[in-house]
């Protein structure tokens, strides 16, 4: 068998069970399925027999290939980062005796910081968002919500109406079907009960089921939506208010630890990128306050 056709079944059964049983996301599947597939033509040019024949040479071949295509460090680490997840799984399931791929240095990822706004211009540009329309109503609320909560957009878009209920905290079903309960701010809180009880209402229709966000036209408001939202109110995307979320939250003095549980993320790795942010505020906050810094 042609190592192409056995990548190529292997693959799909893979990212079948990357859906079903690990929870992930379309759009992370997609990503996986793309990466893999460029490895799978990879190795159907090098005419390679069987899945035992992926060696690790075979795999240096790939990743020099990547840099002589000229990919970026970050593309190369997260393509190098399928491909060994998949021989990681294929180990498992004793479809290959090793995996290729381990004990391979991969480009390491550049760092980047996340950037955070600032305290009071993101306080002006959401008391900038003002009126009384159905649309005005939501779209306060929903920045609102993604600031207070730190809750990822589509996290955000996958809300009920069940999942508000009349508490101080929101449920939120994260990556890998994971739930977790988040605190809601007491601002939050107003500007979604105004969005339920006059914005809502207003634009709900028999088919608007129980999804929280609805669209002019009565439909549930998706991610690409939120999106827009955030982009046309306060000139930014969602991902920034995360990040200012966490960032804020770790300068009040917030522990590492409740941050990462807010923010779902499973590695506290991730919540860390977040310390040399909060680093810097607490160096110029010494810079101002020492009288011989």
């Amino acid at each position: 068998m042609a190592v192409a056709t056995e990548l190529a079944d292997s693959v799909v059964a893979y990212l079948s069970r990357l859906e079903s049983e690990r929870g992930l996301s379309t759009h992370t599947v997609e990503a996986y399925r793309r990466d893999l597939a460029q490895f799978t033509e990879f190795c159907r040019r090098q005419k390679l027999r069987s899945l035992e024949d992926v060696s690790r040479r075979v795999y240096r071949r790939f990743l020099a290939h990547l840099a002589s295509r000229g990919y970026a460090p970050s593309s190369t680490a997260r393509k190098a980062s399928a491909v060994r997840a998949f021989f990681e799984d294929a180990v498992r399931r004793e479809l290959v005796e090793a995996n290729p791929a381990r004990g391979v240095a991969s480009p390491k990822r550049p760092q980047s910081l996340p950037k955070a706004i600032p305290v009071g211009p993101l306080a002006d540009l959401l008391d900038a968002v003002s009126g009384d329309s159905p649309l005005d109503l939501r779209d306060r609320a929903v920045l609102e919500m993604l600031y207070a909560t730190g809750i990822r957009v589509s996290e955000l878009a996958g809300l009920r109406v069940q999942d508000i209920g009349d508490a101080a905290f929101i449920r939120v079903v994260g990556k890998g079907n994971k739930e977790r309960v988040v605190p809601l701010s007491r601002q939050a809180r107003r500007t979604v009960d105004e969005w339920l009880d006059e914005g809502r209402v207003a634009l709900a229709k028999p088919e608007s089921g129980d999804a929280l966000w609805l669209g002019v036209r009565g439909g549930r408001l998706d991610a690409r939506g939120i999106r827009r939202v955030v982009k046309r109110r306060v000139g930014t995307f969602p991902h920034a208010l995360r990040h200012s979320f966490a960032t804020h939250m770790l300068e009040g003095g917030a522990d590492l630890r409740s941050v990462q549980e807010l923010l779902g993320h499973v590695d506290l790795a991730t919540t860390q990128l977040y310390t040399s942010v909060t680093r810097r505020h607490l160096k110029a906050t010494y810079d101002r306050s020492h009288p011989r810094a």
